[in-house]
């Protein structure tokens, strides 16, 4: 699988032939301004919540690409009124797309749309297929239903997990989900974008060294491989 950073939560991974894009907020994220929005690929665009920091650049990507929106079904509702099409999902339910299987799982933040439509429930995604599986946890509180996924899905390759605090899970939370999913090599994402989650580098990776994990905290725009 290839991925590449975006910048806050926003993730383009490829696999079997697919782009896959979650929770895209680009143009108003200082520190994604060298991304150009209009190259970024996508075949699907996974989408955890509402929040505008999460679903800024959905419905342009989505109708310059004709990609598919895959998100619960307020969500893909809303974007459907928009002319946008998409996949409704809810909480425990799994689907066979044709670059993989998708679970959406729980999460614990809230959701709201930007012009102020209820955004139903947030949730997350397990993906997997022959090329391996992950999880992208969206914004999140460390919750002790983690622990389903290690006993309803394939075991994790990776996992990309909230780091920034305040709005979602600490570095100390972030660790605890680890082990709640079983899941040794994290990819953090939701920090430094605000100043309400500045995260302090060197003191995160460590804590996870520490533990026997990988804690990798992505540039933004370079692609990362993961075996």
């Amino acid at each position: 699988m290839k991925i590449t950073y975006y910048g806050h939560a926003c993730f383009g991974i490829e696999t079997k032939g697919k782009h896959l894009l979650f929770d895209p907020f680009i143009r108003e994220n200082e520190l994604a301004k060298d991304v150009d929005v209009e190259k970024i690929p996508a075949d699907y665009i996974l989408l955890s919540h509402g929040h505008g920091d999460h679903v800024a650049e959905a419905e342009e990507i989505a109708k310059r690409t004709g990609s598919k929106i895959i998100s619960n079904y307020e969500i893909v509702t809303w974007f459907g009124s928009k002319g946008v099409e998409g996949h409704p999902m809810n909480h425990g339910g799994k689907w066979s797309f044709d670059f993989g299987t998708v679970k959406y799982v729980n999460a614990v933040h809230s959701s709201v749309l930007p012009d102020g439509t209820y955004g139903g429930n947030p949730g997350g995604f397990v993906v997997w297929n022959e090329e391996g599986c992950f999880y992208f946890a969206g914004d999140t509180a460390v919750t002790y239903d983690m622990k389903l996924i290690p006993q309803l899905c394939p075991k994790l390759d990776f996992a990309i997990l909230p780091l920034g605090d305040n709005f979602t899970m600490g570095v100390d939370e972030a660790l605890l989900a680890s082990d709640f999913i079983e899941c040794d090599k994290i990819i953090g994402c939701h920090y430094d974008t605000f100043g309400y989650i500045m995260l302090e580098h060197k003191s995160a990776v460590n804590a996870f060294a520490n533990r026997g994990k990988e804690l990798i905290l992505p540039t933004i725009g370079n692609p990362l491989k993961i075996n």
